[in-house]
């Protein structure tokens, strides 16, 4: 049986409660490993830990060689690809074609983009005029933010994760990783890639746990960590965001998303159908980014509607050991009775079942009998106030709308709390950018889906999320900006 245990200030350690906890395979029901939860004692050696770190080597390495260390992380992660695929797989259920070809790269990318990047970006510079003549000379300056608690999610563990730390640490900051009590074991085998490629100790630390009352909890209250980001869900945000206050912290959420995709008439039916089964059901919908609310024009409806169906039926449902799998479980049973819960509010409000709506029906004795798997499902007849359309289900369903006017279209896609992202398909380019425009979202994809160029900013409006990271941006949040200004 796997054991994970916390990982603090470079080294692997129980918790000194001795508490653990069970982690379930989402494939087959069953445990795969005890994971070791943390509490106060550990979540504050793991906050010492790196707060000492930022005094250490860690703080006075020159930006160059932190960034070239941090490249030397990635190849290392590349080199030990088929052993963070298989962790990450076990522990999600994913299928290995999503872990090899999305998860696990990015992981890497995240630090080599975020290292190269930083290593050559440099502040701004300002001349000023003074009375006396001789002028003055501002200089921008950038210093680690500190201590940075990262909450990282369950969907896309090592992506997530990652995409965090990477610029954390390109920055010269610290980090306490408190990952999804779901999905513990790829940010743990971190730490041992962390040690042998030369991350001074305390740098990187990971503390295994709940939420309230938990670790998570006891590390956004810890008063020495100076800025938490979190990807989750809205509530638990908002929780966050409570705790953060005290102190001041600083804090960069991704959070919810009820995401539009929006079909007009003269779109490439290949293309939009490719796009919407990715954007519906790709991770078995659990993506953030994922398309719940797709609106097509209506003249296209009957064709767009039957072909998705063609698609999700012909779906193949399996766990990371099933040959040809298309589609995997959702992560655990909690969450499993959550989305059957909108299944079986679908059908009582009346929603018109395209296809799915249940569990779904594996031979006598299949290992999947015992996995958290259901069905891909596509509604439609509700009205946009329902439930199903307003709220996010995270699963591998959607509600398919027709509309006939682009002001019809903008009014439905924008109704709704959330403001993550939207996805656009149309030969027009004319109404792409006009359509676009008008979308209340932080990222609009056009005739493509989950595209992502690290260099750009990433977050959310509304209810979806609180500030930007990616390329400079990310400066925003992992470093303080100090100006200096020299009379000349």
């Amino acid at each position: 049986m796997t054991t994970h245990k916390l990982f603090i200030d470079g080294e692997y350690r129980a918790a000194k409660s001795g508490k653990t906890f069970d982690k379930i395979s989402p494939s087959t029901g069953k445990k795969i490993a005890d994971v070791h939860e943390a509490l106060t004692e550990d979540v504050n050696d793991a906050v010492e830990a790196a707060a000492a770190a930022l005094e250490g080597p860690w703080g006075k390495m020159p930006k160059g060689e932190r960034c070239d260390l941090l490249m030397k992380l990635a190849d290392a992660i590349d080199a030990r690809k088929a052993e963070f695929m298989e962790a990450e797989v076990q522990d999600t259920g994913h299928t290995r074609g999503f872990a090899e070809k999305v998860e696990i790269p990015r992981g890497a990318a995240n630090f080599r983009i975020f290292a190269e990047m930083l290593k050559n970006t440099g502040g701004e510079y300002f001349h000023m005029d003074t009375h006396d003549g001789t002028g003055a000379a501002n200089l921008e300056l950038h210093r680690p933010k500190g201590v940075i608690g990262v909450i990282s999610p369950w969907n896309a563990p090592f992506l997530l994760m990652t995409w965090k730390v990477g610029p954390a640490l390109a920055c010269g900051n610290t980090v306490v990783v408190k990952p999804s009590e779901e999905s513990p074991a790829t940010a743990t085998l971190l730490g041992e890639v962390m040690n042998e490629v030369g991350i001074p100790k305390g740098v990187y630390n990971v503390i295994h746990g709940f939420g309230p009352a938990s670790a998570g909890e006891l590390l956004t209250q810890h008063p020495k960590v100076n800025g938490i980001t979190f990807t989750g869900e809205t509530r638990t945000g908002e929780a966050i965001m409570k705790q953060a206050a005290v102190g001041l912290r600083d804090v960069s959420f991704e959070l919810g998303g009820k995401n539009p995709a929006i079909v007009f008439a003269d779109a490439d039916m290949d293309k939009a159908i490719e796009v919407t089964m990715r954007s519906c059901f790709a991770n078995t919908g659990q993506v953030c980014l994922g398309t719940e609310r797709i609106y097509v024009e209506r003249p296209v409806f009957d064709e767009f509607v039957s072909r998705l169906k063609a698609g999700a039926e012909g779906l193949k449902q399996g766990g990371p050991d099933t040959d040809g799998a298309t589609i995997g479980p959702l992560i655990s049973a909690e969450h499993r009775e959550k989305v059957l819960s909108y299944y079986k509010k679908a059908a009582d409000l009346g929603a018109t079942i395209v296809t799915g709506g249940g569990v779904p029906d594996f031979p006598e004795g299949d290992y999947r009998n015992g996995g958290f798997f259901v069905e891909p499902t596509i509604w439609t007849g509700l009205p946009e106030d329902s439930p199903i359309v307003q709220e996010e289900i995270f699963g591998p369903c959607c509600h398919i709308q027709p509309f006939d006017t682009e002001e019809e279209v903008i009014a439905m896609a924008n109704d709704t709390n959330y403001g993550l992202s939207a996805t656009i398909l149309t030969e027009n380019l004319g109404r792409a950018h006009r359509v676009g425009g008008k979308m209340e979202v932080g990222l609009v994809w056009v005739n493509s889906w989950f595209l992502r160029d690290l260099r750009t900013a990433f977050g959310g409006s509304k209810s979806s999320g609180i500030g930007r990271e990616g390329g400079v941006h990310s400066l925003e949040f992992y470093t303080e900006r100090t100006n200096l200004c020299l009379k000349l």
